[in-house]
């Protein structure tokens, strides 16, 4: 049995049911927001998604705009936890900036609710995210682990000095987001399906051959 499941049966029912609860209202809510946006969700659609009564996400979110904010939050805890599972510090500096970057494309290319989300979030100025008191607390482990990778890279004479971890982590995100969430408008204008399989793959290979060739000392 999972340390998870264990812990579940630990706690009394009731904790047990609002966890559920409110998981199944963040999910119901994550799909709703994903396809119609903040200003086209409805409240009473997720609560039937979520099988709930309406009242309880108020209860649990306060109203609409709260319950976006935690589903945002949610959203970046799991590609926050997703990274630290890839285990970036135990490889070396190499592997784990080229890791980094296969996986944040993976996830990017998987989670299309991800984009769609923040997508939603800048058309509003990031209003709601500048009122959560967890979002700059689960960035900044990643942050700090890749500056050390960085370093790492340095000391052993593999990457140049000066490299920036925020600038590059938002290289490494902005070369997988543009293609993803442009996808439609860069296939017409082009005149190629860049979402065939081949040319999914030609495209992780740049972004990781340019990411690499910024860092690598020359």
């Amino acid at each position: 049995m999972s340390k998870a499941a264990r812990l579940d049966i630990d706690l009394p029912p009731r904790l047990r049911d609002a966890d559920r609860s409110q998981q199944a209202i963040l999910d119901a809510a994550r799909d709703e927001f994903a396809q119609l946006g903040l200003g086209g969700a409805r409240v009473d659609r997720i609560a039937e998604r979520a099988a709930v009564n309406k009242r309880l996400i108020y209860y649990y979110f306060g109203n609409k705009d709260g319950l976006f904010l935690a589903v945002l939050e949610n959203t970046y805890l799991q590609i926050r936890e997703a990274e630290r599972q890839l285990h970036l510090a135990d490889l070396p500096p190499v592997d784990a900036v080229r890791r980094l970057t296969e996986f944040t494309w993976t996830y990017y290319l998987e989670h299309p609710e991800f984009i769609t989300l923040l997508n939603s979030e800048n058309l509003h100025r990031a209003t709601h995210l500048e009122q959560s008191l967890r979002i700059r607390e689960m960035n900044s482990p990643l942050i700090q682990t890749l500056g050390e990778i960085l370093e790492r890279g340095r000391a052993l004479g593999q990457f140049r000095g000066g490299v920036d971890p925020v600038q590059l982590y938002i290289s490494i995100a902005a070369l997988a987001y543009f293609y993803l969430s442009n996808q439609h408008t860069l296939s017409t204008i082009f005149g190629r399906d860049l979402m065939t399989p081949k040319a999914r793959s030609e495209r992780l290979s740049h972004v990781t051959e340019v990411i690499l060739g910024y860092v690598l000392r020359s």
